[in-house]
């Protein structure tokens, strides 16, 4: 008889939740800090939309089970073309928002640091700083470590599609590859973008996929 283990001795089926990135929209265009702020989609954002669920039609990351959502208007949207190609609801699930940028909120990377200097420079290095009156990085993942938990238990051995923010996203991967805060700050996830990560109920995650864009060729 084989052995159903996996190199790292896993024996259960694991959750695989597949990570999308919301498309574009203005503060995006602008390069601008965009967390709690409620944006909508541009023009280029409902295609880029569009063309994931195409890709999401083709089934090319297998049977997709249920949809999750962050709660804001742009990951909304964005899970809506998805749950009409795969004939699924979408669930809001809060602990998927974005940062709360604070006070920085709508404002472009120069503009924060001209306003902050020290506090913005310790920010990019450390993350349990908070941006004023915002929400620190140390933050985000630990309530993205809450949303995993809730993913494997709710869904075991099943595949969710997770659509949700940069920074939620890098945080997955991170907490998946068991690396340090370096990858926060290092990683690049382009707009409408496919990252796959599985996690097992009894210990240990394996990181399947990271940035696809194939779809927005």
């Amino acid at each position: 008889m084989s052995d159903s283990t996996t190199w790292q001795g896993q024996s259960m089926q694991p959750t695989r939740v597949i990570l999308l990135r919301h498309g574009q929209t203005p503060l995006s265009v602008e390069r601008r800090y965009s967390g709690r702020g409620n944006p909508q989609l541009t023009d280029l954002g409902l295609r880029q939309a569009t063309a994931a669920a195409t890709r999401l039609a083709s089934s090319p990351f297998g049977q997709i089970d249920a949809i999750v959502s962050s709660p804001l208007a742009r990951t909304r949207d964005t899970a809506e073309f998805a749950s009409r190609v795969l004939h699924l609801d979408v669930a809001v699930h809060d602990g998927l928002i974005e940062t709360d940028f604070g006070e920085w909120e709508g404002l472009s990377f120069r503009e924060a640091a001209e306003r902050d200097g020290r506090l913005h420079r310790k920010w990019l290095s450390d993350v349990t700083v908070e941006p004023p009156g915002g929400e620190s990085f140390a933050a985000v993942g630990e309530r993205v470590g809450l949303v995993r938990d809730d993913l494997v238990a709710q869904y075991p051995a099943q595949t969710v599609l997770a659509v949700s923010h940069v920074t939620p996203i890098k945080t997955f991967l991170r907490g998946a590859l068991g690396v340090g805060p370096e990858l926060l700050f290092r990683l690049h996830l382009d707009l409408a973008s496919f990252s796959v990560v599985e996690f097992y109920p009894d210990g240990g995650s394996v990181v399947r996929l990271v940035n696809d864009t194939a779809h927005l060729q």
